[in-house]
């Protein structure tokens, strides 16, 4: 019982964290609708199965079966992840990254964000996302203008800490959300 409240209590503070920053962005549908899929009996079962409160549930399926069909479900119903923007090209005859559309790159930045928030609890600083990041850069698939965008965000985040970082997107957004 203890790791059911403590995963649904997990996901709630999320959202609700993903749902302040993306309010202050200019996208508050999205932060109202962020991670929905994450209630669904294939993402949230095996949520409270591998929860421990200090990594993703995913981390512990993977182990247990080499893969995690609950991060499979979840991405591929979750626009702000950068793994849902693959598709197959056909000049280059294989799988590639596509340049994920402006919102769903300010939902990821909140997402990411929220999720330090959420596990590092009282141990975060506005630095601990962009570290995050730099750390899987290598090892990472993604649009190269998606990423770039993405760290530019991040890098601003800790160097000029959050306030500032979430006026700047709002006004960015506005500026740029008619762009493709």
């Amino acid at each position: 019982m203890n790791r059911f409240f403590g995963h649904l209590g997990t996901i709630i503070a999320h959202r609700r964290a993903v749902y302040r920053h993306a309010k202050k962005v200019g996208i508050p549908w999205q932060g109202l609708t962020h991670d929905l899929s994450k209630f669904s009996p294939a993402e949230f079962f095996v949520g409270v199965k591998y929860y421990t409160g200090k990594r993703s549930p995913n981390e512990g399926e993977r182990e247990a079966y080499g893969y995690s069909a609950a991060w499979l479900h979840h991405k591929g119903r979750n626009k702000h992840h950068f793994e849902y923007w693959m598709d197959y090209n056909p000049i280059e005859r294989r799988v590639m990254p596509v340049k994920m559309p402006l919102k769903y790159c300010l939902e990821m930045f909140c997402d990411r964000v929220a999720a330090s928030k959420t596990y590092l609890k009282d141990k975060y600083t506005d630095s601990h996302p962009l570290d995050y990041f730099l750390g899987g850069k290598a090892r990472r698939t993604i649009h190269p203008e998606t990423s770039d965008l993405l760290e530019s965000w991040l890098v601003m985040l800790k160097e000029k800490g959050e306030h500032e970082t979430l006026r700047y997107l709002r006004s960015y957004y506005k500026e740029h959300k008619k762009d493709k």
